[in-house]
């Protein structure tokens, strides 16, 4: 196999490991809440500038993401508290929820733009050199963020199949009404949810800090790759939505030499048409 084709595919697992921890935050608030939230991706900013901000202080980089992560599950469940709450209340449309996470994007967007400014940052990080093996060079940074993503991954798997909360999470996502009436708490359940949803697009910003600078618009551009994995994968299916982000990552990653790096979106979206075309649910069942 071409070196630079392998090369391409490593970048794309990579890529691939970020989207799908942001990926199964955004299904999760969709399948439990019923919310499409454009924010998602900048939030995931947000995970990659406060670990910047911690970094910045001279604290070790997987503390800063630690602390990040607190960081952006208080500003999600501030937005559960202000706005989302709130809009469940009067039963809002789904139109206006949408309309609402666009503006609260370009809130967090603009006001993260004012906060640092607009040029890139980078975290205060040692050069470490690549891995090769033969011809092939691996950067140790990539190989990180695909370890920490299987180790959070795995956590999430254990959350949701053997603990009392995940199991609940996967009965109010089926039927809320029913399993309100069944005595499972809801509201502690939303809590866990932005809670879950807010550590993983953190812990995927930060991670995309690693492998790339920190920029104002980074989850603006990872938004459409990120619905399309949730769309792809099956709406509410976290492990769907694992796998779709693995193969739209690769694929992007793999489509550079041909289309350019600036047609990457463009290669997310025609994945999920055509998905859709074949299968409109979904590559898999969507359900938690």
């Amino acid at each position: 196999m071409d070196i630079q084709l392998i090369q391409l595919i490593i970048n794309g697992i990579a890529v691939g490991s970020i989207i799908a921890l942001a990926a199964v935050g955004l299904t999760l608030t969709y399948g439990i809440l019923r919310l499409s939230n454009f924010a998602h991706g900048d939030f995931l900013t947000l995970g990659a500038y406060l670990t910047f901000l911690v970094n910045g202080s001279d604290v070790n980089i997987w503390l800063s993401m630690i602390l990040a992560a607190a960081g952006t599950v208080t500003a999600m469940l501030l937005t559960e508290i202000l706005l989302w709450s709130r809009m469940r209340s009067i039963r809002a449309a789904s139109t206006t929820l949408i309309i609402i996470s666009i503006g609260l994007a370009l809130f967090l967007r603009n006001g993260i733009i004012f906060i640092w400014g607009g040029k890139n940052q980078n975290y205060d990080l040692p050069v470490i050199p690549a891995l090769e093996f033969g011809e092939l060079r691996v950067p140790q940074n990539q190989l990180l963020v695909l370890g920490l993503a299987v180790l959070v991954i795995v956590a999430l798997h254990y959350l949701l199949q053997n603990t009392k909360i995940g199991k609940a999470m996967r009965a109010v996502a089926d039927d809320l009404d029913l399993a309100r009436v069944s005595g499972i708490n809801v509201d502690r359940v939303i809590l866990w949810t932005w809670v879950i949803a807010g550590t993983l697009t953190s812990l995927g910003g930060s991670m995309y800090g690693l492998i790339t600078a920190v920029r104002p618009n980074m989850g603006w551009f990872l938004i459409l790759p990120l619905f399309a994995s949730v769309i792809v994968g099956g709406i509410g299916n976290p492990y769907g939505a694992i796998i779709a982000a693995l193969i739209i990552g690769i694929c992007q990653e793999v489509s550079t030499p041909w289309l350019g790096s600036q047609y990457k979106q463009g290669v997310a979206l025609f994945i999920m048409i055509l998905v859709l075309l074949i299968r409109p649910k979904g590559l898999f069942k969507g359900t938690i």
